[in-house]
């Protein structure tokens, strides 16, 4: 008996951080599927309410991976919010004011994203100032312009081909419309894909003699995954079919997942976090490394400011309060360490899955955004000290 506890302990247990999190994901969803149920009446799982989990929660989850590597790398942005509303007003300032053609204004300010990130990375990479300080400036900095900018009014409507960013989705190739048979394909091949990817890099680890784990454990797990995901695209196909903002997503979520694990410019962003000078010493770049994390999370922050730009039809000087918040309690849930040097994107996506499905529950049952606010702080809290609990353990 105790042999067998210990075998499932080694094999849950060695992952603990990764599955935990995913098993807590599940046991949300289940719970306001229940909840909301029961109390309201309503299907919490509904084709709809999973689609505008989805619109809703996209720019945390494009940002969260910036801040992952920014965090991992052994800091922290706390300006990404303004810089998402000030990106916003000047998409919606060069679109309404001076007419740009959306397909002009995209690439624009995916550059201007990149420069503010540049900027605030000069003096962090290179000077040595706290991020803490910096982009703490850069959020009272970009606040101040995007209300300038703005001039303290809302500027819109838009094109519909920049709302489409956020709020458009892909036609049914195959003519059906519902459901839309081409987020079933889609989502079908997604799963042969992650399959295929983690079935190579247990056998890769097989092959440099590492522990893989039972293939019991493997192979359950991924079932788990693939029904969720075949429920998911189903429900999305019998309403509306995949939106636009998902394909993005996803293809980012894509790129930065092998950027971090198959790149030697990724291995080394961990390495600085996990002790910059030993990478230093090894002849990294380290200063260099940290200016283009913070350039990356300008850019995806642009990226972010214009879906949420876009999916509001109008640009506001409130645009973006909080963001920060949500982003950095989703790395840190998703269970990257404060201290830099670990986390992954898997565990970032699952993070801000936890933080947008908590807000939609919480908004469908009515609960006030005082209690969503003390409940979100709890749940960051509690996993900082998982975090902390899981050091000391090992250490």
């Amino acid at each position: 008996m105790t042999g067998a506890k210990e075998t499932l302990r080694t094999q849950l247990g060695g992952n603990i951080r990764d599955n935990g999190m995913m098993l807590a994901l599940l046991a949300i969803v289940f719970f306001f599927f229940v909840v909301v149920r029961a109390v309201q009446g309503v299907d919490f799982l509904s084709a709809q309410n999973i689609t505008n989990l989805f619109l809703q929660n996209s720019y945390v989850i494009i940002m969260a991976l910036g801040m992952l590597l920014v965090i991992v790398s052994g800091h922290i942005d706390l300006s990404v919010g303004s810089v998402a509303a000030f990106t916003g007003a000047i998409a919606a300032t060069l679109m309404v004011n001076q007419h740009w053609p959306f397909w002009a204004v995209v690439p624009t300010v995916l550059v201007a994203g990149g420069l503010i990130g540049a900027a605030q990375g000069y003096w962090i990479a290179f000077w040595r100032i706290p991020s803490f300080i910096v982009t703490l400036a850069g959020m009272l900095v970009f606040r101040g312009l995007t209300l300038w900018l703005l001039a303290g009014q809302n500027i819109g409507p838009f094109p519909r081909e920049f709302q489409a960013l956020s709020t458009g989705f892909i036609p049914d190739i195959f003519g059906m419309d519902r459901p839309n048979m081409t987020a079933v394909a889609v989502v079908a091949v997604a799963i042969l894909i992650i399959i295929w990817q983690n079935l190579k890099a247990r056998n890769q680890d097989a092959a440099f003699g590492m522990d893989t784990g039972s293939s019991a454990v493997f192979w359950v797990k991924h079932a788990l995954v693939a029904v969720a995901l075949l429920f998911i695209g189903w429900k999305l196909a019998s309403f509306r079919g995949l939106p636009n903002v998902l394909i993005v997503m996803s293809v980012l979520i894509v790129a930065y997942a092998f950027f971090t694990n198959q790149t030697t410019t990724g291995r080394r962003i961990y390495a600085v976090g996990g002790n910059e000078k030993a990478a230093k010493l090894s002849g990294i770049k380290t200063d260099r490394l940290v200016f283009l994390t913070f350039v990356n999370m300008g850019v995806l922050a642009a990226l972010a400011g214009m879906i949420v730009t876009a999916r509001l039809n109008s640009a506001t000087p409130k645009a973006g309060v909080g963001f920060e918040l949500d982003v950095i309690a989703a790395v840190f849930i998703g269970g990257a360490s404060m201290s830099g040097g670990s986390g992954k994107v898997v565990g970032v996506v699952v993070g801000a899955l936890i933080m947008g499905v908590m807000n939609n529950g919480m908004s469908i049952m009515g609960i006030g955004i005082d209690y969503q606010q003390v409940i979100k702080g709890l749940v960051l809290l509690a996993a900082v000290i998982f975090d902390v609990y899981n050091k000391n353990k090992q250490g």
